[in-house]
């Protein structure tokens, strides 16, 4: 007996495959495998900014002009803000050990260039993770002083001084 294309089991001729079954094993599979297609040559490692050439790092040398280490280095990742007498060449290696886990930083190297007031190159430093300390530039908040003080605290606070 058949009831809207499925059967029941005492209709189902023995040695034949249910294809429905069959179908839905192959879609289940074929998106398993697409799923971890996108896994495929993965390797975790990225490398972010400034990728530091050792041969042209060695070029730097002191007293060289800042048009010099323009052309030789490009544009630095940022410049120092109180008279921009300092270039930074910022790299960051990264490793992740999952796709979708956090990554972690597993170096960072920081190639300073270093000038006098006439523009040409006083003295250059390479710093590593080991030299820095690490901070946490997006925390959301202002750290103040003293407690913590509420609107409605404030509010209050004000009415008594009037009475």
């Amino acid at each position: 007996m058949r009831f809207l294309g499925a059967t029941l089991a005492g209709d189902r001729k023995a040695g034949v495959p249910d294809l429905r079954s069959a179908g839905l094993k192959l879609a289940l599979a074929a998106g398993i495998a697409l799923g971890l297609g996108g896994c495929l040559g993965y390797d975790g490692t990225v490398v972010h900014g400034y990728q530091i050439d050792p041969k042209v790092v060695d070029q730097v040398k002191v007293g060289s002009s800042a048009e010099q280490i323009l052309v030789l280095m490009g544009t630095p990742t940022t410049t120092s803000t109180v008279g921009g007498d300092a270039w930074y060449y910022i790299t960051q290696v990264t490793d992740r050990g999952l796709q979708f886990m956090q990554p972690k930083v597993i170096d960072q190297r920081i190639f300073a260039v270093y000038f006098n007031k006439n523009k040409k190159v006083e003295r250059v430093a390479n710093y590593g993770m080991d030299d820095g300390k690490v901070i946490d530039f997006v925390s959301r908040t202002t750290p103040t002083a003293g407690a913590e003080s509420t609107f409605l605290k404030g509010m209050f606070l004000n009415l008594l001084k009037f009475s």
